[in-house]
């Protein structure tokens, strides 16, 4: 079923400016902010990444029982329509007002390819539905090891190509954080490479570019990152890649061709051990031409766009304006 039969059933982008370090103007981190930060630290998730056997017994634990994608939290106002592309889940939302001249946003999940999208992720993208007036689309791609980027890539950039045909003159925008990002990266590249259109916009949020991370001053970083370590997103990345290697453009986008994609939207923080791979990212994406803007704060974590902080709701205004 086509994106226009689904639907009826129902260029913010500064020219080429690149933060590539921290503007002297920033006023470093708000006290929520701050405070929030400790909590992440007392959480489980940077325990679950602390090893390659924590990793694995995660991911057994999520075959035996395997999380909801269904949509929670995404608020009044919303319609929601389920269908199946290629064997995947594809949830369509629109405001419950129409659809009639809405723009599209693609939204590709993170969750270091081994995690369900969560509600957190689904209250995103009620609220660029709800506020933006935009159609998301949603694809459930299947996790690692399960499904491997072999797989995974070609498959949501067929989805992508699909839309953007479907889309006609309306702008559609491809949102990804963490994985997701990265999944988002890569299937724009691989659309480029068989001369495809490109969206209007790649808005990444803390994107996951580069799944070997191996640069040396991650290990410091990685210290202070309240969310993530070093063995278990290596080891998330090394089930993603299944036969290829992570160093594959598949798996880590950052290896890839940055030549005539669409314009990049991307934030990312100092407390996140994957920023470096953002703002080598940005760099590549400018060399090449592409207009960039890079949203780098201090002692900001991983996914600060998506957090409940002062922050947080700067970036998804910044997203919200840039989708509509």
């Amino acid at each position: 079923m086509s994106v226009a039969k689904i639907v009826s059933a129902l260029q913010v982008c500064p020219g080429g400016r690149t933060l590539d370090a921290l503007p002297t103007d920033d006023p470093g981190p708000s006290l929520r902010s701050r405070c929030f930060n400790v909590l992440l630290g007392l959480l489980p998730f940077k325990k679950q990444l602390a090893s390659a056997e924590a990793v694995q017994a995660h991911v057994r634990k999520l075959a035996l029982q395997p999380a909801s994608h269904e949509p929670t939290g995404l608020g009044r106002g919303i319609e929601v329509i389920l269908t199946k592309m290629g064997g995947w889940p594809v949830y369509y939302t629109a405001p419950s007002s129409g659809h009639e001249g809405r723009n599209y946003v693609m939204f590709l999940h993170g969750g270091g390819y081994i995690n369900e999208i969560v509600p957190a992720h689904w209250r995103f993208i009620g609220r660029m539905t709800r506020e933006a007036r935009v159609v998301c689309v949603v694809p459930i791609y299947p996790l690692a090891p399960r499904a491997t980027a072999k797989e995974v890539v070609p498959a949501t950039a067929e989805l992508l190509r699909m839309l953007l045909e479907d889309a006609g003159s309306a702008k559609v925008t491809v949102v990804g954080n963490s994985a997701g990002a990265g999944l988002a990266l890569a299937a724009c590249q691989w659309l480029r490479d068989r001369g495809q259109r490109q969206p209007n916009r790649l808005v990444l949020i803390s994107p996951a570019a580069d799944a070997s991370v191996s640069r040396p001053e991650q290990v410091t970083i990685a210290a202070r990152d309240p969310i993530q370590d070093i063995p278990g997103i290596l080891a998330a990345g090394r089930l993603y890649a299944g036969e290829l290697d992570v160093g594959h453009p598949f798996v880590s986008p950052l290896n890839g061709a940055f030549r005539s994609l669409a314009p990049m939207l991307i934030f990312s923080g100092t407390r996140d051990l994957l920023y470096p791979d953002s703002v080598d990212l940005a760099a590549r994406a400018r060399a090449a031409g592409v207009p960039v803007e890079l949203h780098l704060l201090r002692d900001q974590p991983h996914n600060y766009a998506l957090m409940p902080t002062p922050e947080g709701r700067k970036a998804r205004a910044m997203i919200l304006g840039a989708v509509a």
